[in-house]
């Protein structure tokens, strides 16, 4: 059965788990203060710049908590699009975990801009109004588009402008950063991003997460906060090792597996897009900028998709008329075109 439910579906690359199998079967020091966890901090500064710190975690979820607790005091609050991740799908934690209003604006194609932050900003020093001292872009965005490297600046400088700091959820950083065709420091830190939640596990690692500051200022107390957070594993050498494998080229071809694994992911999207614009049955409703292709069919298509032919991928939204539906297809770094080829085929037999 092929799936394209989600990147987080996706084993383990090998590479990865050959790491975690290489590390040493011998006691080494807790909560991160091992030799995997040392080298994953050079790695970090050399990819994202000197002052650069990561705080390896455990979820996406407690990565975007973390991060934005340590970047705001207790009346603080978060400018973040509606799509947000942290917004939408994660379970209410920035609000119940770290008591952090998140201000949701409109974004039709869920990249927030440097309009809505200044219109957001005039709540600034309103003391009926919880105060905007924080954006959080994500990259790539819920609906699969990306942000440029100006893009990214100009929210930044609007918001650095008026004292608001800059989060990034970066859980598909390296899908974003390979459509680009440019390094991780050139979306981040070069553009004026502060802190950074940078995802492991939707490309190629199993439990590998991390806050990575990338302005020391922008944040107070990170270590108490990851604690508190519940987010500070002790045996933090097996979350490193898979980072670290991720941000270097373990197998000697020639390029980062970060880098192996989005390239991939997001040819095999354009790949199904492709093949479900010459089945010319779908309505295609975003842009294919990174790993994810959104299409309009009806829901008895959807059904037997799944039904009749083991496919496995989500409703996103209604479609529009009540007989159609918006639906989901995220590839993966596993995903083989065999796979984006039986899809196809089974949705241009249905049609």
């Amino acid at each position: 059965m092929s799936q394209f439910a989600s990147d987080n579906y996706a084993a383990m690359h090998p590479e990865v788990l050959s790491a975690l199998a290489n590390l040493p079967a011998e006691p080494a020091g807790a909560y991160g203060a091992d030799p995997t966890t040392a080298s994953l901090t050079e790695v970090v500064r050399g990819t994202f710049g000197e002052q650069a710190q990561v705080y390896p975690v455990l979820t996406g979820t407690g990565a975007n908590v973390v991060a934005l607790s340590a970047m705001l005091p207790r009346w603080g609050a978060v400018i973040a699009t509606e799509h947000a991740h942290l917004h939408t799908d994660e379970n209410g934690a920035p609000e119940r975990v770290g008591g952090i209003k998140v201000l949701p604006v409109a974004a039709p194609d869920a990249r927030l801009t440097a309009d809505a932050v200044r219109a957001c900003a005039g709540d600034l020093g309103d003391i009926h109004r919880a105060q905007p001292l924080a954006v959080s872009l994500t990259q790539a965005t819920e609906l699969g588009t990306v942000y440029t490297p100006d893009q990214v600046r100009s929210v930044a400088e609007a918001a650095h402008a008026v004292g608001i700091a800059v989060h990034l959820d970066g859980a598909r950083l390296a899908n974003a950063a390979a459509s680009l065709g440019c390094s991780l420091r050139a979306i981040t830190t070069d553009v004026g991003v502060d802190v950074l939640s940078f995802g492991g596990t939707k490309n190629g690692a199993a439990i590998a997460e991390s806050v990575i500051v990338l302005n020391p200022e922008a944040v107070h107390g990170m270590e108490f906060v990851r604690k508190a957070a519940m987010q500070l594993a002790s045996k933090q050498r097996y979350i490193s090792a898979q980072l670290l494998a991720l941000l270097t080229d373990p197998a000697g071809a020639g390029e980062p597996l970060w880098w192996r694994n989005a390239r991939h992911a997001n040819a095999m999207a354009r790949r199904l897009r492709e093949a479900m614009v010459a089945v010319g049955q779908v309505r295609l409703t975003q842009p294919t900028e990174a790993n994810v292709v959104f299409a309009e069919v009806s829901r008895r298509l959807a059904e037997r998709l799944r039904n009749e032919h083991g496919q496995h991928f989500y409703d996103w939204a209604p479609g529009d008329r009540p007989d159609r539906v918006e639906v989901r297809w995220m590839c993966s770094w596993d995903t083989r075109p065999a796979d984006v080829d039986e899809l196809a085929a089974a949705v241009g037999a249905l049609a």
